[in-house]
């Protein structure tokens, strides 16, 4: 079977990577013109699932080796003392190394490097038109190609086109969290290798950290608001919209929104979690952020993606192909997955980002007191927030989803 993939980033490559193991025929369409190597995006977090479906894909290794150290944190507090605190002292609530920190393009970079060789890639081109009947799709893209697919899957991000082909205008599976995501790259003039610099204030929240061995630095602004008009596609618009909601802030927040005008890599976007009572239609599903993004940078999206696609990819093996089935098969096994990951966005923005000055005031607090606590206490503490419930996911199988086609 041909199937086509929308989307390069995560699940897209994943998802192919266990489809040629088994004997499908991927094709990934991705409308950037290259693929997405080196540092780009922003820090991504791995958690168990995610680190079990990349050692059975034997890629643990290169993500250990692209993998960001455990980093000092510095709350900054304009008029106060700035609190510090050692993450490399903490980080034995993760010793069983199923967890991983790493740049969002040394993961893509890896995956690509795994794929590349057995999996069609089209970069530079997208989904214009979906045709479906009962023996297959007929695609067009947006370069005036033309191809017939057995299946189709969007694995195409919180904007999904494929999404928006087969099920319909965003507005209606997209409901907005109240808060904003801005990312973008600008010069280390802090000098902040090993570090991270936070700077808190009422519904607004500053990271900072290096990008390592670059010289630059990577800086994430998290607000809390309302639903905001504004053109996902025009980033001049969204960096105004950005001053504008961070005007008169302290610490360094001023340089770093006069640095965004020479940032090439802006990206904002509401913090949304995308809901539908199913992912499939057809011979079309979707899979990661384009059927149940839990919220960019705050729901652990990635983990999610990289489980979902193996699963999905197990499925169609294990169906030897009946879409019907497999599709069914993939739902039921990621639904109550799907669900709990839902509950993380709402409460990382509910107690990372200050509602009052006392919220500010205890965020201090509790970053003070955490090295302090017995090892026992602190694993609890760090073990038993997102990070459990993104953990809380057995992938099926052990071997990975060969099927009966698996190529010889």
């Amino acid at each position: 079977m041909n199937v086509l993939i929308s989307g390069a980033s995560v699940a897209g490559p994943v998802l192919a990577y266990w489809l040629a193991r088994a004997g499908f025929s991927p094709v990934v369409v991705e409308r950037t013109p290259r693929p997405r190597l080196g540092l780009g995006g922003h820090a991504v977090d791995l958690f168990a699932p995610a680190m079990e479906v990349a050692r059975r894909m034997g890629i643990v290794p290169a993500l250990r080796e692209a993998a960001l150290p455990p980093a000092a944190i510095r709350l900054e507090r304009p008029g106060r003392r700035a609190i510090d605190t050692d993450l490399a002292d903490l980080s034995d609530a993760f010793a069983d190394g199923n967890h991983l920190e790493v740049m969002r393009g040394e993961l893509a970079s890896t995956l690509h490097d795994a794929t590349r060789d057995d999996v069609e890639y089209v970069f530079g081109d997208s989904i214009r038109t979906l045709a479906e009947d009962a023996g297959g799709v007929d695609v067009t893209f947006d370069s005036g190609l033309s191809r017939r697919f057995d299946l189709v899957i969007g694995a195409d991000g919180l904007h999904s086109n494929v999404r928006r082909l087969a099920f319909g205008p965003e507005r209606d599976f997209l409901h907005h969290l109240g808060g904003y995501l801005a990312v973008f790259t600008l010069p280390d003039h802090l000098g902040l290798e090993g570090r991270t610099v936070l700077y808190n204030a009422v519904d607004r929240v500053v990271a900072m950290y290096a990008v390592p061995g670059t010289g630059q630095a990577r800086a994430v602004l998290l607000f809390r608001a309302g639903e905001l008009a504004y053109d996902h596609r025009d980033v001049a618009e969204q960096k105004r919209l950005l001053r504008k909601q961070f005007a008169g802030a302290g610490w360094e927040v001023p340089r770093l929104l006069d640095a965004v005008d020479d940032a090439d890599d802006f990206y904002l976007d509401a913090i949304g979690q995308i809901r539908m009572d199913t992912w499939t239609r057809g011979r079309v599903t979707l899979v990661g952020d384009a059927g149940y993004s839990p919220g960019p940078a705050v729901g652990g999206g990635t983990t999610l993606a990289m489980a979902a696609a193996y699963v999905l990819a197990r499925a169609l093996a294990d169906a030897r192909g009946d879409h019907t089935a497999a599709f069914a098969a993939y739902e039921h096994g990621m639904r109550d997955y799907v669900l709990r990951c839902r509950g993380v966005a709402p409460r990382v923005l509910r107690n990372g980002v200050p509602r009052s000055p006392a919220h500010v005031a205890l965020t201090a607090f509790s970053l003070r007191l955490l090295p302090r606590l017995p090892r026992a206490i602190r694993r609890r503490a760090l073990a038993n927030g997102a990070s459990s419930t993104l953990s809380s996911f057995t992938l099926p199988g052990e071997d990975g989803p060969s099927g009966e086609g698996r190529r010889r």
